[in-house]
């Protein structure tokens, strides 16, 4: 399968800009990226799917969104083992602990979470972090 999935969740806008630099990526490399905010997101087609990016800014006291996002992540968690998968989100306070809490969650699930760790970006991505993104996008093809 060439099609890589990009699923996002976003108030502002920034995650989506990281989703779509990662799409970006991907097709850089060669691969189909299919970038879709979380509702519309087919699980399904992520059962299937060896590997994707998931996406998500820190929210509230640093967690996942919780009305749309947490509950997809945790259908995800029971199919996550063996994936690959690439972790990313924006964040406007803190130290990223949202995102510390995500990749032990999707490690505890069996995944393998690229570079150990996922991809963040204060506020609204500058150039230096879409390129960030890119660079996962690309290392998400060809993982």
């Amino acid at each position: 399968m060439d099609k890589i999935y990009v699923v996002f969740w976003t108030q502002g806008g920034n995650t989506q800009a990281m989703a779509e630099a990662i799409g970006e990526g991907i097709r850089e490399a060669g691969k189909e990226a299919e970038v879709v905010f979380v509702t519309g997101a087919n699980l399904d087609e992520l059962k299937a799917a060896p590997k994707f990016a998931l996406g998500c800014p820190a929210m509230g006291a640093e967690v996942l969104e919780e009305s749309e996002m947490e509950p997809f992540v945790c259908d995800v968690e029971g199919f996550a083992s063996g994936k690959k998968i690439a972790l990313f989100g924006s964040y406007g306070w803190g130290d990223g602990e949202w995102m510390r809490d995500w990749t032990t969650r999707m490690e505890a699930a069996g995944a393998t979470v690229l570079n150990g760790e996922g991809l963040i970006c204060h506020e609204t991505p500058d150039e230096d972090g879409l390129s960030e993104c890119r660079e996962l996008g690309k290392q998400l093809a060809n993982a």
